[in-house]
């Protein structure tokens, strides 16, 4: 399982004014009308599910054509490709913007499958991933999500990122303590995860736990000193407790690391209400 999650479902933390949000939480992600018009990008490839050449051959043309890889995939299903074919086109349905339609069938290998544990887990990972993209203002979508991350830590209980992605999940749901709770397992293996501390941090301060909040964003600046997240986790937490000049400060670094970025969008949100006062806040 990939150390961070992939790119099509990136973790980030940024603040909707002064009361904070994740994105993901308030930007849509859905899948576009028409799946040939805009191309996801791919999930990495963690340990084979199958083996052979038309495997390899179909996870090959993911990246470039997947809507040729699912022909191939369809062909290959069609002449007895089990696992490696429906794998492969549930890959291929999620890159070309189909999330829900390519997580069904990845739950579908990941229970059937007689590959090793921790490949089947890693394809349970793929479809919380997927499951993630189309979550926002779906609880289905995100109970299925924590469901598929919960039986993947079911066949590897040591995995950081698994326990990462349900907590992503779960903060979805609105299952703050849940969250909080997945975080901390995920950071007990892996201290060195500023992602991780900062979505904790939010949960805590969601929570109105600011103390333990303030340490964790804390770690996770002292871990990356330039992460534009946790600035601006610490923004928002300087500001709830009457630190307004010190929340410009982390608003405008937070800004200035990447300035054109949603977090460097939503700094700015934040420095236009501090400036407009508590009245527009």
């Amino acid at each position: 399982m990939s150390r961070r999650l992939t790119a099509f479902c990136a973790f980030l933390v940024v603040a909707g004014g002064v009361a904070g949000s994740i994105w993901w939480l308030t930007t849509p992600i859905t899948p576009p009308d028409d799946a040939a018009a805009t191309q996801l990008p791919v999930p990495p490839f963690p340990p084979r599910i199958a083996e052979g050449t038309a495997y390899e051959t179909c996870l090959d043309t993911l990246a470039s054509d997947p809507t040729g890889a699912v022909a191939l995939a369809e062909t290959w299903q069609a002449d007895g490709g089990g696992d490696g074919a429906l794998h492969c086109r549930g890959l291929a349905l999620i890159a070309l913007g189909k999330p829900a339609a390519g997580a069904e069938l990845l739950e579908q290998v990941a229970r059937k499958s007689s590959a090793p544990a921790l490949a089947r887990a890693s394809v349970f990972g793929q479809a919380v991933q997927a499951r993630l993209m189309v979550a926002q203002d779906n609880p289905a979508a995100a109970a299925k999500a924590a469901d598929d991350a919960s039986q993947a830590l079911a066949l590897a209980p040591a995995d950081a990122e698994l326990f990462f992605m349900r907590a992503s999940a779960e903060a979805l749901l609105g299952r703050f303590d849940a969250t909080v709770d997945d975080l901390s397992a995920a950071l007990r293996l892996d201290a060195a995860r500023p992602d991780a501390l900062v979505l904790r941090a939010v949960m805590r301060r969601k929570l109105n736990q600011l103390d333990l909040a303030q340490a964790d964003v804390s770690q996770a600046l002292k871990l990356d000193p330039d992460d534009p997240d946790a600035l601006l986790e610490r923004g928002i937490l300087r500001q709830r407790m009457g630190d307004p000049e010190g929340a410009r400060a982390d608003w405008e670094h937070a800004r200035g690391v990447d300035p054109n970025s949603t977090t460097a969008d939503l700094a700015q949100q934040n420095l236009s209400l501090l400036e407009a006062g508590p009245q527009r806040q």
